[in-house]
């Protein structure tokens, strides 16, 4: 069961077996990722912050427990539906196409886990951080956080089986006209299931060339979740901060 290939992130996001296949996703990883994060950018006092596809909203979550007003956008309802749960005054979540500009300005705006470069048509990729630069205010600090296209490309799993709550998802893994592309298949509730997630492998450069174009001025470049130095050829993560 597959919507169409141009639509895939709108189909899978918004089932439940995405959130099944990647339920081990390091929530301490995250949560130190986060501390690193506001520690370098130096964010003021109950700052405000746009997460920009976030998700069930963990991220977040824990941004607003560190004392930050934060809003969490997703294209999923389903996603946002579950994150309304632990909404509060200073922690509020819609359902949002970040291709388009958020009616606000934050003191900065996070893009994470490679919620970027899903998109069909390249002049999508620059809406989206011609939207961001517009959501920050004047000493607002926006940042993506990518994977490392050139790391991921040179150590690709082609294929592997994951069982998670009783489902086998069957992954395999392929780089095809400049994307990163996972199937996925698996049965479950007496269906088939088939799901194709898509990336472009964007590099470094690429970037480079979207915010110029954007009028985005790249600031500090890291390679991980602890800040260290960005290289090419091992670090698993490319993380910009820019303005």
């Amino acid at each position: 069961m597959q919507k169409d290939e141009t639509t895939w992130y709108a189909s899978w996001f918004d089932t439940p077996y995405y959130h099944i296949l990647y339920k081990d996703r390091g929530y301490d990883e995250a949560e130190a990722f986060m501390k690193h994060l506001v520690e370098f950018l130096n964010l003021p006092e109950n700052a405000t912050i746009l997460d920009l596809a976030c998700g069930k909203g963990r991220h977040s979550v824990f941004l607003n427990t560190m004392g930050y007003d934060v809003t969490g956008v997703d294209l999923s309802p389903n996603s946002i539906e579950f994150a309304s749960q632990f909404a509060n005054e200073t922690l509020r979540f819609e359902v949002h196409d970040m291709c388009k500009p958020y009616p606000k300005q934050f003191d900065a705006v996070f893009n994470l886990f490679t919620s970027f470069g899903y998109f069909e048509h390249e002049e999508d990729n620059l809406r989206t951080l011609k939207s961001i630069k517009a959501e920050l205010n004047t000493h607002g600090f926006g940042v993506i956080d990518f994977l490392n296209a050139d790391f991921v490309t040179a150590n690709l799993v082609e294929n592997e089986i994951k069982e998670v709550d009783g489902i086998i998802f069957r992954l395999h893994r392929y780089v095809k006209d400049g994307f990163i592309y996972k199937d996925i298949r698996f049965e479950a509730d007496g269906h088939s299931h088939h799901y194709t997630e898509k990336v472009k492998a964007l590099t470094l450069e690429d970037f480079e060339s979207y915010f110029s174009a954007a009028g985005i001025d790249l600031l500090a470049i890291f390679g991980d979740y602890s800040l260290g130095k960005f290289q090419r050829k091992t670090s698993s993560r490319l993380i910009m901060i820019f303005k």
